[in-house]
């Protein structure tokens, strides 16, 4: 049988009221009386109720986790640090599976019943229509992996993947490739938009460059590596900026099954700098994303929104950097 408050009361010599007090955020209690109830609760083997202390707090301290990749493994990383940073805050995460979900209504629909406090939309392929439908029903929510922006409407914490395009463009016009190729991923996705438009500017114009682009479905490994068998029945490009790292593997798979050699034959650069990139058999050149930086400013921003709703949206971009490792032939 469980301990009740009850129980916890005779034990420490107080009123129930009172244990009730020290168990709940923010009420008035002595420090002498913390103790007491605290030490009777160890000795008991008590643990309060949460959720029946947001009945008196009105506060369920539940912070919805949403995303609509987990085909992507960068998001175990993601996933990983949100948990372990929110409750380390004290805060309850509710991971929530939106793949697939077209409509920002219905997914407030669906957080609403469970009273959260606070949303973090952890996505670069989800409109920031679902962002901006749980700010417009009074739900404060950040906008992790978004489109940034030099006046957000929520908040927003990331990358700006216009500049991260042209990175990658830059690195592989200093190695000489003059056939250079985008390889994204899902053509509606911002931040394919925001990488292809950053890689465009960059090398449009360019004398003898031949360039040219294309979409995989989705940022997976079977759609990367999908879209490369399509692009190697015909003439491929020297090198590729392929828009994530698992679209890359994906791209690496389909090169040396057919018999090319990376990068001898094809040169591939990628963005995130997932733990996989970095294995031996991958070795994978990328665009590094800082992404335990955005999780832990995202948190610190959803903290301070729960006690100022009201707060002005900020966004939050951080930089990246290129990771030389073996995909692209050396600079010359």
């Amino acid at each position: 049988m469980a301990i009740t408050l009850k129980e916890v009361a005779e034990r420490a010599g107080v009123s129930r009221s009172a244990v009730s007090r020290t168990f709940t955020d923010g009420a008035s209690v002595s420090e002498k009386m913390r103790r007491k109830v605290e030490k009777a609760a160890r000795d008991l083997g008590y643990s309060p109720n949460a959720l029946a202390s947001s009945l008196t707090t009105g506060r369920t301290k539940l912070i919805g986790l949403v995303s609509n990749n987990f085909h992507n493994p960068i998001f175990l990383q993601v996933f990983d640090l949100f948990t372990r940073g929110l409750q380390d805050r004290g805060l309850r995460p509710l991971l929530v599976n939106l793949s697939d979900e077209t409509d920002p209504e219905a997914s407030v629909r669906m957080l609403r019943q469970y009273s959260v406090d606070g949303v973090v939309v952890a996505s670069s392929t989800l409109s920031p229509d679902f962002a901006k439908a749980f700010r417009d029903a009074g739900v404060p929510v950040v906008h992790s992996f978004g489109r940034s922006t030099s006046a957000p409407q929520v908040h927003v914490v990331g990358i700006d993947n216009v500049e991260c395009g042209r990175m990658a463009a830059r690195t592989l016009l200093s190695r000489g490739y003059r056939s250079i190729a985008f390889l994204g991923g899902p053509e509606t996705a911002t931040s394919t938009q925001d990488r292809y438009a950053g890689f465009f500017q960059e090398l449009n114009g360019v004398k003898g460059l031949k360039l040219s682009h294309s979409f995989a479905e989705e940022y997976s490994f079977d759609a990367g590596r999908c879209e490369m068998l399509r692009l190697l029945q015909s003439e491929p490009a020297e090198a590729y900026f392929c828009g994530d790292d698992v679209l890359s593997i994906g791209v690496l798979s389909a090169i040396t099954d057919s018999g090319l050699s990376v990068p001898d034959d094809i040169g591939i650069i990628g963005l995130n700098d997932m733990e996989m990139a970095r294995w031996q058999n991958i070795n994978l050149t990328t665009i590094h994303q800082p992404i335990r930086q955005i999780v832990t400013s995202s948190i610190e921003l959803m903290v301070a929104m729960l006690d100022e709703p009201d707060r002005y949206p900020e966004g939050r971009v951080f930089p990246c950097s290129v990771v030389e490792r073996g995909t692209l032939r050396p600079a010359p």
